[in-house]
C-alpha cells in the first residue's frame, strides 16, 4: 500500500495560509463594517487551546478513556475549560448580533474565521505531535 508523506515545511506552509485566512476573516468583518467588537472572538479562540496544552504537557503517552477507573482532574478541567472557551468564541459574535453591536454579515464571517484560527490551531498540533527524529526531515 502506498503511503502519502508530506514534509514538514509544506505542513507549516498551508496552516499558515489557514491561520492567516481565519485571521483575515475577522479582521475583515470589523474593518468593513467599521465595528471593532468581534476581535474579541481571535483572543477567546487564542487561548481556547492553552489549558489542554498545560495539564497534558507532562502526560504524552496518556490515553484519556472515559470507562477508567483512574480519574485525572487536571485533564478533565482542561477539557472543560477548553469547551467553554470555544463554545463563548462561538457564541460571542452571536451575542454581540443580538445586542445590535455587530451586523449579521459580520457575526457570520467572525464565526467562520474564528472557527478556522481555533482549527488551525489544533491541526498544527495533531501535525506534529509525533517526534521530529523520525526520518523525516525538515525539507523532505
Amino acid at each position: 500500500m502506498m503511503e502519502f508523506k508530506v514534509s514538514p515545511l509544506t505542513k507549516i506552509i498551508s496552516l499558515s495560509g489557514f491561520l492567516a485566512l481565519g485571521f483575515l476573516l475577522v479582521i475583515l468583518s470589523c474593518a468593513l463594517f467599521h465595528n471593532y467588537y468581534p476581535l474579541f472572538d481571535i483572543l477567546i479562540f487564542l487561548l481556547a487551546p492553552i489549558p489542554n496544552t498545560i495539564f497534558n504537557a507532562g502526560n504524552k503517552y496518556h490515553t484519556s478513556d472515559f470507562m477508567s477507573d483512574s480519574s485525572n482532574t487536571g485533564q478533565d478541567l482542561a477539557h472543560f475549560l477548553t469547551g467553554m472557551l470555544v463554545t463563548s468564541g462561538i457564541a460571542l459574535p452571536v451575542v454581540f448580533y443580538h445586542c445590535q453591536l455587530i451586523g449579521h454579515l459580520s457575526c457570520i464571517m467572525c464565526m467562520i474565521g474564528g472557527l478556522i484560527i481555533y482549527s488551525s490551531i489544533v491541526i498544527f498540533k495533531w501535525f506534529f505531535k509525533k517526534d521530529f527524529n523520525e526520518d523525516d526531515s525538515l525539507f523532505g
